[in-house]
């Protein structure tokens, strides 16, 4: 086992910066719960799908995930239950946490954020908000990446729930730039509406190629982003706005994200032993 490894995983005495770490995840975990039930009506809120004047509805555009898709957010607000729970053991204490904590939190207080904007129908604000989202869920996942996990428990409730998270916000953010242009008025015909969803998927496509080669070909992040591509594609043959073409991309960059995976932890894997090997 390597140094780094055994650095980042060694569980260290709680300090004052841990405590205000733990509190703050907590907080915005909190925050994030509130968000969530404004945003699905539960609170008074208006239901995304029906905010912004219906621009995030799963038929607004062509790279609306059918309904269902969004159960994900489900399994990733449980997952985000449970870290911030765990991230509370004594055991969790270690520099992993430490370097990722805090941007766990502020990846929740950016979904409350986004589910705050669009209540009030502010759709490009939504954009800049899912932007920083991703963004932030891409350095927190470059992170965890360069400090490998210490325990089973950890790899599911940190490394799964985050990398979920990344690859759904990843779809999410294709199909809420989508809905901005749309709902500023880009309307192009049907033939170059579906030359230009086909261009955004080849780019989710080759992100999630991206994602798999950078973060060690993490199934979480592929699952989550074929999971999104898949539902954009179920969504183009049953529902509006109907598009073979779309749903054909949609589909093969969904297996192509799924397939580079095998290569990606396998290339991982060579990697480490060379650099053990080295060491």
């Amino acid at each position: 086992m390597s140094t780094t490894h055994d650095t980042a995983t060694a569980i260290h005495p709680a300090t004052g910066q841990d405590r205000l770490r733990q509190v703050a995840v907590t907080v915005a975990e909190a925050l994030c719960i509130v968000g969530t039930l404004v945003g699905v009506g539960l609170l008074g809120g208006t239901r995304v799908e029906e905010s912004a004047g219906g621009a995030l509805s799963a038929e607004a555009t062509r790279l609306a995930p059918a309904g269902p898709a969004f159960s994900i957010w489900s399994v990733i607000y449980l997952g985000l239950a449970a870290y911030t729970i765990w991230q509370w053991l004594p055991s969790s204490v270690t520099e992993r946490t430490r370097s990722t904590g805090w941007l766990a939190a502020v990846s929740m207080l950016l979904n409350a954020g986004w589910l705050l904007v669009t209540q009030q129908g502010w759709i490009w604000l939504s954009v800049v908000v899912i932007l920083a989202l991703a963004l932030v869920l891409g350095e927190l996942l470059r992170r965890l990446t360069r400090r490998p996990s210490g325990s089973r428990a950890e790899r599911v409730v940190v490394d799964g729930t985050f990398g979920l998270y990344l690859g759904w916000v990843a779809v999410a953010t294709c199909a809420n730039v989508t809905a901005a242009l749309v709902a500023s008025g880009v309307r192009p015909s049907d033939g170059v509406s579906d030359v230009l969803a086909a261009v955004v998927l080849l780019v989710a496509a080759a992100l999630g190629v991206l994602f798999a080669r950078t973060l060690g070909g993490r199934w979480a992040v592929a699952v989550a982003m074929a999971w999104g591509l898949g539902w954009i594609a179920v969504g183009r043959t049953s529902g509006s706005p109907e598009s073979l073409v779309v749903a054909l991309f949609a589909a093969v960059a969904a297996i192509v994200v799924l397939a580079v995976v095998p290569w990606a932890r396998q290339r991982s894997r060579q990697v480490s032993r060379q650099t053990s090997t080295v060491r």
